[in-house]
């Protein structure tokens, strides 16, 4: 809650009413008053007790008041007399002021803030007043993790992420749309890539093993500067994106290990397409029925071992050579020869792209 706004309110009230008034915070210092030389002060009488919900308490010739809000409040006003009149003034302050923090929480919380960073829907040069006025760290390393969700439950993965974070004033968990929740952790000295993949996993093992929830998590990279928080959540998304191409079988997937992957989700496919028929000018690849296509995938994850492979696909050694011979007469291209391997993989890994027509941030 910005003290400025509580300042200006008590000014246009002590006009109203004649008397000294202000608001304290929880730690009993005084945020805002009629009397500025007790801005700052410290009522040292002043206990927890005092925030509960609606709580009046009359010390030293003042009245106090918590705001009046449903929780727990983080402020209480204060009036100067102990009378009638100044139990009435309070309870109205109570309620005035209970009214701006709310409307002020709803406009300017944290949490809104982070999502309109990451979503791009609030200017550069506004981010950083905001996030002074929200009492951020702007250089506080973070990272952006998004959370998509699989499969449909009656249980809500957003109040389980906020269970699991609950520390609202460094790490934000945002909904994004139906299926898609951000999470924006903060990140101490030391942390790696590993520790945040080892975090990402523990997360979707909770959802999956305690709520039968299952998600594939993207995880961006890691940021020093607040502003920077959209482009980590947009390779968050670029993360699932690519891997949903390339790889469907991972629950974890981190922008920094994409590879060669995140090169092709990149290109034009105009270009993709170039290269696809420049690679296979004897024949096109779709030439190659699947279970040549299988062969080939377990001949590139053996390393291009001819007897390894060979052993994993029950096949004869000669079998296995005779395929990759097949192959060679088809598209030009010798699979146990590293370079003709390599471009071989790349445009299995283009036409992969191309024929799943993705959805580009």
């Amino acid at each position: 809650m910005s003290n400025r706004l509580f300042q200006g309110i008590v000014h246009q009230m002590h006009d109203a009413i004649g008397r000294t008034i202000g608001v304290i915070d929880e730690t009993a210092v005084v945020v805002a008053c009629s009397d500025l030389d007790k801005i700052g002060e410290v009522r040292n009488n002043i206990t927890p007790d005092f925030f509960k919900p609606s709580s009046t308490f009359i010390i030293n010739g003042y009245t106090y008041k918590s705001l009046d809000c449903k929780e727990h409040a983080e402020y209480a006003v204060f009036i100067k007399g102990d009378d009638e009149a100044a139990q009435r003034y309070v309870s109205m302050l109570s309620i005035s002021f209970g009214n701006i923090k709310q409307f002020y929480d709803e406009k300017y919380d944290r949490g809104n803030f982070i999502k309109n960073v990451i979503m791009d829907n609030i200017l550069p040069g506004d981010i950083y007043l905001k996030a002074r006025e929200l009492h951020l760290n702007v250089e506080a390393s973070r990272v952006c993790m998004l959370v998509k969700i699989n499969s449909k439950t009656d249980v809500s993965a957003y109040d389980v992420l906020q269970s699991l974070f609950p520390d609202k004033n460094k790490d934000f968990v945002v909904n994004v749309n139906e299926t898609d929740i951000a999470i924006v952790k903060e990140v101490k000295e030391g942390i790696t890539s590993a520790d945040l993949n080892q975090l990402a996993q523990s997360i979707a093992d909770t959802l999956t093993s305690e709520f039968y929830i299952h998600c594939s998590i993207g995880i961006g990279t890691t940021v020093n500067n607040i502003k920077d928080i959209a482009a980590s959540f947009k390779e968050s998304q670029i993360a699932i994106e690519v891997s949903k191409v390339f790889d469907t079988e991972k629950v974890i997937i981190s922008y920094d290990n994409l590879g060669v992957a995140r090169l092709v989700y990149q290109l034009p496919t105009t270009l993709c397409e170039m290269f696809l028929k420049e690679v296979f000018k004897r024949g096109s690849i779709d030439s190659l029925d699947q279970e040549t296509l299988f062969t080939i995938q377990r001949f590139f994850e053996n390393n291009l071992n001819v007897s390894e492979t060979s052993r994993k696909l029950f096949v004869h050694r000669n079998t296995l050579v005779y395929r990759l011979e097949k192959i060679k007469k088809l598209t030009g291209l010798d699979l146990r020869e590293f370079e003709d391997a390599i471009v071989f993989k790349v445009a299995l890994m283009v036409k992969k792209y191309l024929t799943s027509n993705p959805v580009k941030y």
